[in-house]
């Protein structure tokens, strides 16, 4: 079949070019169309109780994409009409901010921050800085003084130093676009920023806000990337065709991913740019392989009219079944990403498998097309020949595994692939760094949050609901109110958790205030009825949203916010621990405790999902590629010898994401899924072409030989042009990406030098009876070897 299917494409070549050539300029408009965002909806895995949690309850708490912004002073404190007018103009100028949640602005300028006074008259309730600035000195100082005894404003928006003060507001997840969002703040406070005031701004929509801002900035990489691979090729292959069809059969199969997944409604999420040069890269190395088993037929053949098109079909057949079986490994193992219920990661599956499927046209098929129109195929577009240096290191190969050294090898390669697996298990599900793992730590983003953090209890937020909509008033209970109070001081002697808030920490202050401000009485009530006052009392002077924060419209359902100073998985599912730790040895006779909306809340979700089934989607790809290499080669050994390589490389990967600490999250576990699909890749053109030498008759020492001059050639040039390549992105400015190439870059190596020392060495010794045949039982000394072949 495959010689057939090499033959018509031969034959029928200006048919072939042609469709493949309209497929291509039919599909570029569509990839020149796709929407390239980050949607926050996708990030959440919708059928998990945390998600389902925030998404009921994110409109009356807050949502997750909230913005804090901080105004500091160096000398004196914020108490000053310059700073405060500057809060003043930010708070209302959020109003005009696009998708923002009207009633989760916060400041010192709005109606929300309030205080509680009661005198003869009776009890009211006045916002602290609204609608005007102080008026004279008095009124700043009076201001003060009501910030200093009101602890639901001193501390969390206040800085107990007085010299920072916080603007905090939401946005509707479903109308969120991080790009303008992060523009428009950035304007507003750019209007109100003349140096007097330090003002700094984090959440997300302004992290991936700056993910968007550095986007030219990576497309500046991709084509630095694109011309050191280039120049790298036509130095190291010396053919205009090494340069330029490899070239092609990237642009073809981006054209053809972006194309299709821009009719099936899918964006480009700009994070994922790296799995996209990843994948580009596979399709770099098959038509780098084609290209070089071309001139290795073309030395062979006399010349002639046909030689071009007769070498063109040996390498398309010869190449067909391990070049087809790297692609569907790699879209195989990609595909197992699609069974977590993220929906960006499943979207990101659609356009992987996508990608990758594509590679079949570009450079298993097209590649050896093109190669058969070439007239003059023995000539060099340069004298400069860098080959022998490389071909110095297949020497090494073939000498390492036709000694005694091959068993070195594996007894090394084993020693390193257990120590290292048994340090990958201390690698860390969820964010491993404080900050945003996406940015470095010196990036402005991670130096603000850890400036807030330095100054308030958390710029990062959950929030945990106690009720039952069944029951309304549950909340003025005294048993509710109680155990909101007793959870909090619980929570809160967990470090990282910098401080929470409830309607628990709201009755005490008006408990106080009916008694003339006597701190005796900055307590709840000790009966359920006289909570239940003192929160009608409450209510009939609040305002319509003033209780949103604490509590629904049916005081049914009330939050405990959590603020948390930093996001690492280790932090998130201590907290997580901790709650269930409480909530089991402190049953309710009434309501039941709801976990968990805000930003921690959502990330412990994705957390969780991807702690439960990272293992299973590693051991899922790892059994979808052994039964592949099992079907194609009809045999299991196949399936068992062809995960060696792919071992080795992800566990000394895993290894290192231990070592540098990058954790597991939402955007590495794609890179980790089609890394199995990479680290096999290499191995399959050199054990089919040692199968292929033995299927004509060679000895097993020139049929190894003759593999690793050949394919193997092909592997050390694909390898060592896009390690160098992808070590181009360290210089990124955002840390995901430049930490991505690296992986990249060591995943290349590790699966090269598999390629080229593990595999050749364990197929000599165990003989494996799919590649040669009857002859494996032979003892290897009973074969001469053959004359060597150059390629």
């Amino acid at each position: 079949m495959i010689e057939r299917i090499a033959e018509f494409c031969i034959r029928r070549r200006a048919w072939v070019t042609g469709v493949l050539l309209t497929l291509t300029l039919i599909l570029s408009w569509f990839a020149l169309h796709i929407e390239v965002r980050t949607v926050f909806a996708d990030m959440l895995p919708s059928r998990h109780e945390y998600v389902q949690t925030h998404e009921k309850f994110k409109d009356t708490f807050g949502g997750s994409n909230m913005v804090t912004i901080m105004f500091e002073v160096e000398q004196g404190d914020i108490f000053q009409t310059a700073v405060l007018d500057k809060v003043r103009s930010v708070t209302l100028g959020l109003r005009e901010v696009s998708a923002v949640n009207q009633y989760q602005i916060t400041s010192l300028a709005s109606k929300k921050l309030k205080e509680v006074r009661a005198s003869t008259a009776g009890i009211e309730s006045r916002p602290l800085m609204w609608p005007d600035l102080p008026a004279d000195a008095e009124a700043m100082a009076e201001l003060k003084r009501s910030v200093l005894r009101n602890p639901m404003v001193y501390g969390p928006y206040v800085s107990k130093d007085l010299q920072a003060t916080l603007v905090t507001v939401d946005f509707i997840d479903r109308q969120v676009d991080y790009s303008k969002v992060f523009h428009e703040v950035r304007a507003l406070i750019a209007k109100v920023d003349d140096g007097s005031v330090k003002i700094r701004v984090v959440g997300d929509p302004i992290l991936y806000g700056w993910v968007n801002h550095y986007l030219p900035e990576t497309i500046q990489l991709v084509l630095a990337a694109l011309a050191v691979t280039l120049v790298m090729l036509f130095l190291l292959l010396r053919t205009w065709r090494g340069l330029f069809l490899p070239l092609l059969a990237g642009v073809v199969s981006a054209i053809w991913a972006l194309g299709i997944c821009r009719l099936l409604g899918i964006h480009f999420e700009p994070l994922v740019i790296v799995v996209a040069m990843l994948i580009t890269s596979r399709a770099v190395s098959h038509s780098v392989q084609i290209v070089n088993r071309f001139d290795d037929e073309i030395e062979l053949l006399p010349p002639g009219s046909d030689t071009s098109r007769i070498a063109a079909r040996i390498a398309l057949a010869d190449l067909f079944r391990p070049g087809m079986l790297g692609v569907i490994a790699d879209a195989a193992c990609m595909a197992v990403v699609a069974l977590s219920p993220i929906p960006m990661l499943q979207k990101l599956t659609v356009l992987s498998v996508v990608w990758v499927s594509t590679l079949t046209v570009s450079a298993v098929i097209l590649t050896p097309v093109l190669l058969s129109f070439i007239r003059k195929p023995h000539g060099m577009a340069h004298p400069l020949n860098c080959l022998p240096g490389l071909r110095k290191v297949l020497d090494l190969a073939v000498l390492v595994c036709l000694s005694r050294a091959r068993y070195a090898v594996l007894g090394v390669s084993l020693v390193v692939v257990v120590g290292a697996g048994l340090y990958a298990l201390n690698l860390k599900i969820g964010d491993a760094n404080p900050g945003s793992p996406i940015l470095w730590p010196q990036a402005q983003y991670n130096q603000d949050s850890a400036a807030i953090n330095a100054r308030f209890e958390g710029v990062d937020r959950m929030f945990v609901v106690l009720g039952d909509d069944s029951r309304p008033d549950l909340i003025k209970g005294n048993e509710a109110l109680q155990a909101m109070n007793s959870f909090q001081r619980f929570i809160e002697a967990q470090p990282e958790v910098g401080g929470s808030v409830s309607i628990a920490d709201v009755l005490p202050q008006v408990n106080a205030s009916l008694r003339e401000g006597n701190p005796r009485y900055l307590e709840l009530g000790d009966t359920g009825n006289l909570n239940g006052s003192l929160m009608a009392m409450l209510d009939s002077v609040s305002e319509p949203g003033d209780i949103s924060r604490f509590a629904d419209e049916h005081y049914a359902n009330g939050s405990v916010t959590l603020m948390f100073r930093d996001r690492q998985g280790e932090t998130i599912r201590t907290a997580v621990a901790r709650i269930k730790e409480f909530i089991a040895s402190h049953p309710l006779s009434e309501g039941q405790w709801h976990l968990a909306g805000g930003l921690i809340g959502v990330m412990a979700a994705v957390n969780e999902i991807i702690l439960s089934s990272q293992i299973e989607a590693i051991a899922l790809a790892l059994l979808v590629l052994a039964v592949l290499c099992t079907l194609v080669y009809r045999s299991s050994v196949a399936g068992m010898l062809f995960m060696v390589p792919v071992i080795i490389s992800n566990m000394l990967t895993f290894a290192f994401m231990t070592w540098k600490g990058i954790g597991m999250n939402i955007n590495t576990v794609p890179v980790a899924a089609l890394g199995i699909g990479l680290g096999v890749d290499y191995a399959f053109y050199i054990a089919d072409r040692i199968k292929e030498e033995i299927a004509a008759g060679s000895s097993p020492e020139h049929a190894i030989r003759q593999a690793l001059h050949s394919s193997g050639m092909g592997v050390i040039v694909t390898a060592s042009v896009l390690i160098l390549a992808t070590l181009l992105w360290w210089v990124s400015s955002l840390r995901f990406q430049a930490e991505m190439g690296l992986l990249m870059a060591i995943w290349l190596s590790v699966s090269a030098f598999s390629a080229l020392f593990v595999m050749p060495a364990l197929i000599y010794v165990t003989r494996p009876r799919f590649i040669f045949g009857e002859r494996a039982a032979e003892p290897a000394a009973s074969a001469q070897p053959a004359p060597f072949q150059p390629a």
